[in-house]
C-alpha cells in the first residue's frame, strides 16, 4: 500500500445511482485525469464505493485500460441484513469496475451494533465475503467504520469467519478516540487506513488563521497528514481527490517524516497550551466523563460530541468546520448519530440535570450547550452523499 490512497467520493459526476451515458464528458476527462495524476505520483490504490453514486462506472472506463498488477483497487459494500443481496450489490459492483476482482472489499459502514451482527453472524456479510474471496473475485476482506471506539474494537476482534484483514477509520490530531481500535487492528496484524485526514480532520484545506499560526513550520493539513504517518501502526491515508492538483498538498508531507520526531513535538505543544488555555485542562481531559450515551440522553442529543466541536471552536477556531459537523446531527443518520441542541430549551430542565448529574462539570454542561448551539447552529447541513 502507498502512504496516500486516491480516495473516491469526489471526482464522480452524481451521488445519484444513474448510467454512465448521463456522465459528461468533461467531467470523465477530469476523473481520469486525476486517477492518471495519482499513478504519477506513486499513489496506486485506488478506492471507491457502491454507494458513491456513479464512481464505480466511471472508473470502469479506465480500470480495464490500467496494467492490472500496477493498481490497488478497493470497493466498499453497505452490510445488509440479507445476505444475498450483498452479493448481488458486489457483483453489480464489479460488472461496474469491469473487473474481475477487486484486490480490497470493505464492509461500509459498521457504525453500529446491528451492522455489526449483520456482518459477522454466521451466514452474514462477512460469510459471503469470504466466499467471494475463495472464487478468486476478493483478494483481501476489511470494513470501513464512523462507529464509536468500543464498538469498532469490538468489530476489529471478531474471530467470525477469520476476522478482517484491514479497517478504514478515523483518527487525526483533533479526534484520537480511536487509538485502542489501531492497537487493537496491529494486534491482529490489520492494516490501518484513515478515512478523511483533510476534510474530518477539520477542514484543512482552508484552515483558520488561528491553526495555520500553531502550525508553522507546516501546513495544517501537512502537519496533520505527517502526525498519522509518524505512527508505524497508520500504513495510508485517503485522499479525496476532486481534480489532480488535489494531490500536491498532502505530498509535501513526505520530506518532512524523516524528522518528523524534532517536527511535531513543538507543534502538539503550541496546539495543547492553546486547547488549555482556551477550555482549562481539566475540561479538555475529562469533559466526556459520565455523560450519557446519545440514545439515552434527554432529547437523543450527542452531548459529548457538542462539546468537542465547541472546545475546537474556541481552541483552535474550526468554527466552520464546527458548523458542519454540528448541522450533520440529525441528517447524518448512522454515519454521525444523535441530534444537536436545537431543542434544548424545549426540553426538562430536570431531566437533562439528572443524565448529566455524573459528570465533573454537571452544572455548567446546559450553558456550555447553549453556546454550542449559539456558536455552530445554523442551516441544515447534509452529508456529502445526500447533498
Amino acid at each position: 500500500m502507498p502512504v496516500f490512497s486516491c480516495g473516491g467520493m469526489r471526482y464522480q459526476q452524481s451521488w445519484d445511482d444513474t448510467q454512465f451515458h448521463t456522465v459528461e464528458e468533461a467531467n470523465q476527462r477530469n476523473l481520469e485525469a486525476t486517477i492518471r495524476r495519482a499513478l504519477e505520483v506513486g499513489i496506486t490504490h485506488i478506492e471507491t464505493a457502491r454507494g458513491y453514486g456513479t464512481s464505480e462506472e466511471q472508473l470502469g472506463q479506465l480500470l480495464p485500460t490500467l496494467p492490472r498488477d500496477e493498481i490497488i483497487v478497493q470497493t466498499k459494500i453497505a452490510p445488509n441484513a440479507d445476505p444475498a443481496e450483498f452479493r448481488r450489490q458486489f457483483e453489480d459492483s464489479l460488472r461496474r469496475l469491469r473487473l474481475s476482482h477487486v484486490d480490497l472489499l470493505g464492509l461500509h459502514g459498521i457504525n453500529n451494533y446491528t451492522l455489526h451482527w449483520q456482518s459477522v453472524r454466521p451466514g452474514g456479510c462477512l460469510e459471503v465475503a469470504r466466499q467471494l474471496q475463495a472464487e478468486g473475485k476478493v483478494r483481501h476482506v476489511g470494513f470501513s467504520t464512523h462507529g464509536e471506539p468500543q464498538q469498532i474494537v469490538d468489530t476489529i476482534n471478531t474471530d467470525a469467519f477469520g476476522g478482517f484483514d484491514y479497517v478504514n477509520l478515523h483518527w487525526y490530531y483533533i479526534y484520537q478516540n480511536n487509538w485502542p481500535a489501531i492497537e487493537a487492528a496491529t494486534k491482529r496484524d490489520m492494516g490501518v487506513f484513515i478515512i478523511s485526514p483533510a476534510d474530518k480532520g477539520g477542514m484543512l484545506y482552508k484552515p483558520p488563521a488561528k491553526l495555520v499560526e500553531l502550525t508553522q513550520p507546516l501546513h495544517p493539513l501537512v502537519f496533520n497528514c505527517l502526525f498519522c504517518l509518524a505512527r508505524p501502526e497508520v500504513h495510508t491515508l485517503s485522499v479525496g481527490a476532486s481534480c489532480p492538483s488535489d494531490f500536491s498538498l498532502q505530498l509535501s508531507t513526505l520530506p518532512h517524516l524523516a524528522e518528523a520526531a524534532d517536527v511535531l513535538p513543538p507543534i502538539v505543544e503550541r496546539l495543547e497550551s492553546a486547547w488549555e488555555a482556551a477550555i482549562g485542562k481539566d475540561a479538555k481531559e475529562r469533559f466526556r466523563e459520565s455523560l450519557p450515551h446519545w440514545e439515552s440522553a434527554p432529547g437523543y442529543m450527542n452531548i459529548p460530541v457538542m462539546l468537542w466541536l465547541r472546545q475546537l471552536a474556541l481552541a483552535f477556531g474550526l468554527v466552520e468546520y464546527g458548523q458542519m459537523r454540528y448541522n450533520l446531527l440529525g441528517n447524518g443518520g448512522h454515519w454521525f448519530p444523535g441530534l444537536n441542541a436545537a431543542n434544548l430549551d424545549s426540553l426538562d430542565a430536570d431531566k437533562l440535570a439528572k443524565a448529566v448529574a455524573k459528570s465533573p462539570f454537571a452544572t455548567r454542561i446546559p450553558q456550555w450547550l447553549r453556546e454550542t448551539h449559539k456558536l455552530l447552529g445554523g442551516a441544515e447541513v447534509k452529508r456529502l452523499s445526500q447533498a
